[in-house]
């Protein structure tokens, strides 16, 4: 069954790759969504997909590109996926 995960992610994680690191998990793992930093210093992210490779991608997301420090994840879960397909970066 297809979900949707929102998550954001806390930490030095600008400027550290993490939303390219972000975007090579997911199509990695085939799902859909997309990333982009945040002006407070976060990174937002929406995975679209199976549960369990949405859990795999957020398991890479809390260890991050090597230079990044993750603080925390505030995750938000949805039964409705709106259908992305692909997955991009925004800017």
């Amino acid at each position: 069954m297809k979900t949707r995960a929102h998550l954001i992610i806390s930490g030095r994680v600008q400027g550290v790759g993490f939303r390219w690191f972000v975007y090579d998990v997911a199509t990695s793992l085939g799902l859909g969504g997309w990333t982009k930093n945040l002006r407070n210093g976060s990174v937002e992210a929406v995975f679209e997909g199976e549960r369990a490779i949405i859990e795999a991608a957020i398991n890479h997301c809390h260890e991050g590109p090597r230079l990044a420090v993750v603080s925390d994840i505030d995750l938000d879960w949805s039964e409705k996926p709106e259908g992305l397909a692909g997955f991009d970066i925004k800017y």
